[in-house]
């Protein structure tokens, strides 16, 4: 039995939309102008390609009329970012028609064939090849009046800054795409007294797009039922090859974790999820209980394959989660344990699934007699985040509806964790702990979180930008 691949919508490449462009009132003047542009658009669409980017080139314009056309053209694209090129001067009527009909947010980019002009030996042709900044400031105005939100980068073709800056846009928008074609499963039922985890489900398309669909948790035990003993079988050694197990272990629990795991597999395929957030409280040992008791391992798994799954009913922390993978960090399902002023660190993770990329080495499956807090018993997932910097994204909601990114960089470092089958951290934000967590928790962030690894506050900008969010940084 193979592992099941990421669903469509995560799997998808982000579209990105590339229109260079320059005056045409310049090519009879300097005949040599356009070919050296346009061998620069090329060099500029072969690179956009490396960023695993599926990149739709409608070709070079050099008047408004072209500029329509193309706007047309990249409109039908359904594209995820347009990037207009400014090769050298253009006018403002030549791009505001793709900004304004596309329906995808419009990155400017200025890149000049290499660092400085050789001022001696270049000529009027030679310097309009480096004229991509002359406009940039009229498209800025002309954007601004027309309501259409404005970025740029400005550098040249072999300046790494510049492209670095590119490519975060790019995994901006394929992380606006997964949010705009995503569909969350939502199943079971909210924790009882957890009133902000509630989320009102048509604000999520609303405000992301995507799709939620409810899903019962009766989908997963008919399912489950279905689990033949060879599906089982290779669940059991899928599992062996990913994880350690602890002494721990019953063997007829983690029976029960693998068959779980098998039925989720096809609950995620036969809804076509993105993500999934769930929680079932159960009574007296019925089999519901049993099901929302085996889960931990299977989803740990699924977000291990690029598809978020957290408990506790936590539909906003598993697009957060879904975010924090998208741009290749990983993103496990937290909140605070403990204050370690000793230390001065802040100790945060979660019993239940956890994201098996961020483990500094090979998690562990820890046979548990109690969850604290839930009915049922079984298996669960212990690792420690591999020490280095870290980011935390949390989505909250305002008293308006309108969601916001919330987001904290720190730093794991070495020191005692607790043994009791959770993904634990203890992680160093520069500054008291007490004074942090206050910071945190005011930020209206809710409970839990997803815990990523490196510095994503310059991706979580762009992305805010893309998609309307605010971003709220915690720092201090």
């Amino acid at each position: 039995m193979t592992t099941p691949a990421r669903t469509p919508a995560v799997a998808r490449r982000p579209r990105i939309g590339l229109v260079a462009g320059g005056l045409g009132a310049y090519w009879p003047q300097f005949p040599a102008l356009l070919p050296q542009l346009e061998r620069s658009a090329a060099r500029v669409a072969a690179r956009m390609q490396e960023f695993d980017a599926e990149v739709v080139d409608v070709g070079f314009i050099s008047d408004a009329q072209d500029g329509a056309a193309a706007a047309e053209k990249l409109r039908a694209a359904d594209c995820d970012l347009i990037v207009g090129f400014l090769t050298t001067y253009m006018t403002a009527t030549m791009l505001l028609p793709v900004a304004q009909r596309s329906g995808a947010p419009v990155l400017l980019i200025n890149l000049q064939p290499t660092e400085a002009m050789d001022h001696d030996s270049f000529d009027t042709g030679d310097w309009l090849a480096y004229c991509g900044a002359c406009p940039l400031p009229e498209m800025a105005n002309a954007f601004e009046r027309a309501g259409v939100a404005f970025r740029s980068v400005s550098g040249h073709l072999d300046d790494e800054r510049a492209w670095e800056r590119i490519g975060r846009w790019i995994r901006a928008a394929g992380v606006r795409s997964v949010l705009r074609r995503g569909r969350h499963g939502l199943m079971g039922h909210l924790y009882p007294g957890m009133y902000d985890v509630s989320t009102d489900l048509t604000m999520v398309p609303g405000r992301l797009g995507g799709h939620v669909e409810v899903v019962e948790f009766d989908d997963l035990r008919v399912r489950v039922e279905q689990i033949k003993d060879d599906e089982v079988e290779a669940k059991l050694a899928e599992t062996r090859r990913v994880f350690d197990l602890a002494d721990s272990v019953d063997a007829d629990d983690l029976r029960w974790a693998a068959r779980v795991s098998a039925g989720l597999d096809r609950l995620v395929a036969d809804f076509d999820l993105d993500s999934l957030a769930y929680y079932h409280r159960g009574l007296g040992g019925d089999i519901l209980e049993r099901l929302g008791a085996g889960v931990i391992l299977g989803a740990s798994l699924l977000t291990a394959r690029g598809i978020p799954a957290c408990g506790e009913y936590e539909l906003r922390t598993s697009l957060a989660m879904l975010i924090a993978d998208r741009l290749g960090a990983g993103g496990s399902f937290t909140e605070l344990q403990a204050l370690n002023f000793r230390d001065g660190v802040v100790e945060m993770g979660h019993d239940g699934p956890g994201h098996l990329a961020i483990s500094r080495g090979r998690p562990l499956l820890r046979g548990l007699g109690v969850y604290h807090g839930k009915r049922g018993w079984g298996v669960s997932v212990e690792f420690d985040v591999r020490p280095g910097p870290v980011t935390l994204l949390g989505l909250g909601q305002t008293r308006e509806g309108a969601y916001k990114l919330v987001a904290s960089e720190g730093t794991v470092v070495e020191g005692p964790l607790l043994k009791i089958g959770n993904t634990t951290s203890r992680v160093d934000f520069g500054a008291d702990p007490g004074e942090w967590t206050d910071a945190w928790s005011a930020s209206g962030v809710g409970h839990h979180w997803a815990l990523s690894t490196g510095r994503l506050l310059p991706d979580l900008r762009a992305l805010a930008s893309l998609t309307g969010l605010d971003l709220v940084e915690i720092t201090l």
